[in-house]
């Protein structure tokens, strides 16, 4: 590789998936048992905002169940280490990245435990059940809602991510399928702004062949051994 200073990672649910935490997403299309219809779109929670928060208060509780892996903790590694620009922009919407020890860290998709009030639109850290419709700690109202990017809503901070990937001169796909839209399409924005790209990830993915160098095996593998060769060890 020529001379990287400024990094762009990618993160999907491969990362987290030897941590113990299922995709979210099937390859039935389902989402962990669920059609996406009734658990994943504005519309749903509209329509039975107690089944929407009941899949998501599973989710959040089986997050005291795993920790961070060794994929995890080498990106915290290189997030201390790395003396240029470094953004690990993730789909996943768990706190493994952070509690691994990450901070540059950007949550493209939301995040399990934030919540987000309808009515004032603060969003608040939470670590507890949203089913039983508690006061949002900023204003008090019941109109707490999973703060978790659901489909046909826009991603978190694209302009930020845009940015990053113009000023990028390396971009990593680490652990995902390269069908979700718009993360899918990162690697093609990266390629016209003049960045290497590199994809690690066990098997092919629907978009490994727009990217210049591609790796397979578990993250767990491969991630370490990437940051190593990053930080010169």
């Amino acid at each position: 590789m020529s001379a990287i200073a400024n990094i762009v990672i990618l993160t999907g649910a491969g990362v987290s998936a030897e941590s113990g935490l299922a995709t979210f997403r099937g390859p039935d299309g389902l989402w962990e048992g669920h059609r996406v219809e009734d658990v994943c779109t504005p519309e749903a929670f509209a329509r039975d905002a107690g089944f929407v928060h009941r899949f998501y208060d599973m989710r959040r509780a089986a997050l005291e169940t795993v920790a961070p892996n060794a994929a995890h903790e080498a990106l915290a590694r290189l997030d201390r280490e790395w003396p240029g620009e470094l953004l690990i922009v993730t789909q996943n919407v768990d706190d493994l990245h952070e509690r691994a020890g990450a901070s540059r860290v950007l949550h493209m998709h939301g995040e399990l435990r934030s919540a987000w009030c309808l009515d004032c639109d603060a969003r608040s850290g939470w670590t507890g059940p949203l089913g039983d419709a508690p006061e949002c700690p900023a204003c008090g109202a019941r109109a707490l809602r999973p703060d978790i990017v659901w489909f046909g809503e826009i991603p978190y901070q694209m302009e930020r991510i845009e940015a990053a990937l113009a000023r990028a001169d390396l971009f990593v796909s680490i652990g995902t399928s390269g069908a979700v839209y718009p993360a899918a399409g990162f690697v093609r924005a990266a390629r016209a702004y003049g960045a290497e790209t590199l994809e690690l990830n066990l098997e092919a993915s629907q978009g490994s062949f727009a990217f210049d160098e591609t790796r397979r095996g578990p993250a767990s593998v491969l991630v370490p051994e990437w940051v190593a060769e990053m930080l010169g060890a």
